[in-house]
């Protein structure tokens, strides 16, 4: 993994030692304080486009179009508020997107997979343990944004949200963020509704190079990716763990959000 991840700066193999101790501690105060930490430029620029020469051609070839009208919750049944409240406003999202089991072995795969990364976050996050996701589908995403393309504005389901930045674009692609705009025990609709008219001033943009692994809060950090602009795609990786073993999706949420509902080659 040497020659994938520059591990001399960013020491994710060496917990049992001060300086990987040091780094677990900053990561844990930059998520009390800012509820995101960034290890940027992880990934050595020779690997980085490996990386993305094995996915790129993917996406003319096998990926899934998401163009998906949605709220932020991603839910149409937000039963504690009326259909015309301003928390439910909609817009639309598109991307594509490559799922992990259509890239096995390839040099992301290997970084989703190994270990030591899996233990340090664990030690960040303040998790007794991490697993990989058990869902062929889920559990490692690679998503490109084309020309006027983006994700738009929406909570994540999980705590915490894993991503690795693969390509910039020429213009545009911007990761937005409002840290702590809810809580679990309070939903905030009105500071939702709010932010998405335009009207939170605490909205931030985190800029990011490639090769930069970013851990947030998701679950209730509010985010988004604004549209692309230029020729390049925006690429990023996505990695699903969980602090329990087996989990998947459901069949309607694959459906969703990928476009079908069992592996490639079970589909075949």
């Amino acid at each position: 993994m040497q020659t994938i991840l520059d591990l001399d700066r960013w020491p994710v193999d060496a917990l049992d030692e001060e300086r990987g101790g040091a780094l677990v501690a900053r990561c844990r105060d930059e998520l009390t304080a800012t509820g995101m930490f960034s290890l940027e430029a992880l990934i050595w620029p020779e690997a980085l486009r490996a990386a993305v020469d094995e996915v790129e051609p993917l996406f003319e070839t096998a990926s899934f179009t998401h163009a998906r009208d949605h709220n932020i919750y991603f839910d149409d049944e937000i039963r504690a508020l009326e259909a015309s409240h301003p928390a439910l406003a909609r817009f639309t999202t598109v991307n594509r997107t490559i799922c992990g089991d259509q890239i096995p072995g390839s040099l992301v795969t290997r970084i989703y997979e190994w270990q030591p990364l899996i233990d340090f976050l664990a030690a960040a996050m303040e998790k007794p343990r991490l697993y990989p996701m058990a869902d062929p589908l889920g559990r490692l995403n690679v998503m490109a944004y084309r020309a006027g393309e983006r994700l738009n504005w929406h909570f994540d389901r999980a705590e915490f949200t894993i991503t690795v930045l693969l390509q910039a674009a020429v213009g545009g692609g911007d990761f937005q963020y409002r840290s702590g705009l809810r809580s679990d025990a309070d939903p905030n609709y009105a500071g939702v509704g709010r932010l998405l008219a335009g009207q939170d001033e605490r909205v931030q943009t985190l800029p990011l190079a490639p090769g930069t692994l970013n851990v947030f809060k998701g679950k209730n950090t509010a985010h988004r990716v604004t549209p692309v602009e230029g020729e390049r795609a925006r690429i990023i990786a996505v990695f699903s763990y969980y602090e329990r073993p087996d989990v998947t999706f459901s069949d309607a949420e694959r459906l969703g959000f990928y476009g079908r509902t069992g592996p490639v080659s079970a589909e075949a």
